[in-house]
């Protein structure tokens, strides 16, 4: 996600981000589904900005200081890249049509922000960084998983994302797919763990996703880059990933064919129902703690007087004050 004021948001380590699932292999042979609700929600996005910016209309816009780059696209053209450097709309343009802003949720009971910021983006760096993390994690995702439980964990890890940027960040509208993205690559930790039986490479595969998480984290504590919306969709995510990615124990779906004698009884193991147990309840009690939190209007900076170092540590090259 993007933080207006602030730019940059969404677009950590992209390159990064795309080779999550080279290791992220395993020894069963499942039958995958057919993509189609991560393509579905790519076209969606582009097609949102799209029409943001024809709503946007850089030519006609008064506020625009200075000339509107990419003139010949017309009223697509985007704001001056001293207003915009990612190549897109106004931040007035973003808030009006849905950007994720506490003051008009808290006071104007506008909650229905935490789903459309979601669905924007401040500009065409921003979303093309987003949409390409989108087609390596979430295709892969949905063909092994199906659209109905990626559909939920996209959604969802993109909400939680947002609760919790709206408690710690009140000063300024944020968009973007990132705590979206971010609960996938949680959910395909939870899923390595939930499912190890069945990894081939077992090592090979946990190493590579720490590793890709980790950098996309520590991406996140540079400025203007919001760390709270990564956190918050990564941890949902691989809450969510425990309870909607479970696959059933090695050997199964052999299971018919084999001797009544040496016949598994379960279908799952028992740290399968433990797994799944404790992340619906930690989930069901998160989303429910974050919500009446953030609709009484509490700051979260007031319950945690180290957390704002999770999103920028100040340094000798910036400062943090925003």
């Amino acid at each position: 996600m993007v933080r207006n004021g602030d730019l940059e948001r969404g677009t950590a380590a992209t390159k990064n981000r795309n080779q999550a699932y080279e290791h992220h292999q395993t020894d069963n042979s499942d039958s995958q589904w057919t993509s189609w609700l991560v393509p579905m929600i790519i076209v969606a996005n582009v097609a949102m900005f799209v029409a943001i910016m024809f709503v946007n209309n850089c030519p006609n816009n008064h506020h625009s200081k200075g000339n509107c780059v990419a003139r010949f696209l017309g009223r697509l053209s985007f704001q001056p890249l001293r207003e915009n450097p990612l190549f897109g709309p106004s931040s007035s343009t973003l808030e009006k049509l849905g950007a994720l802003d506490w003051n008009k949720i808290v006071h104007e009971n506008q909650a229905w922000r935490l789903i459309t910021c979601i669905w924007l983006h401040a500009g065409v760096i921003h979303l093309l960084a987003n949409m390409l993390s989108l087609v390596f994690i979430g295709i892969r995702l949905e063909q092994q998983f199906g659209f109905v439980r990626v559909g939920l964990i996209y959604l969802l890890s993109g909400i939680g994302g947002s609760i919790l940027s709206a408690l710690f960040i009140q000063k300024s509208i944020s968009v973007g797919a990132s705590g979206a993205l971010f609960g996938l690559l949680g959910a395909m930790l939870s899923e390595l763990f939930t499912n190890w039986t069945i990894y081939a490479n077992k090592a090979g595969a946990l190493i590579t996703l720490i590793v890709i998480i980790a950098i996309n984290l520590a991406v996140g504590i540079l400025p203007h880059v919001d760390n709270y919306a990564h956190i918050g969709g990564f941890m949902t995510g691989f809450l969510a990933g425990f309870v909607l990615l479970v696959r059933p124990r090695f050997g199964w779906s052999e299971n018919r064919h084999r001797p009544s004698a040496t016949r598994l009884k379960s279908k799952y193991t028992v740290y399968q129902y433990i797994f799944w147990l404790v992340s619906a309840i930690l989930l069901v009690v998160g989303f429910a703690v974050g919500l009446a939190m953030l609709l009484k209007g509490e700051n979260a900076n007031d319950k945690c007087s180290w957390c704002h170092y999770l999103t920028c540590v100040p340094t000798s090259r910036w400062s943090c004050s925003n």
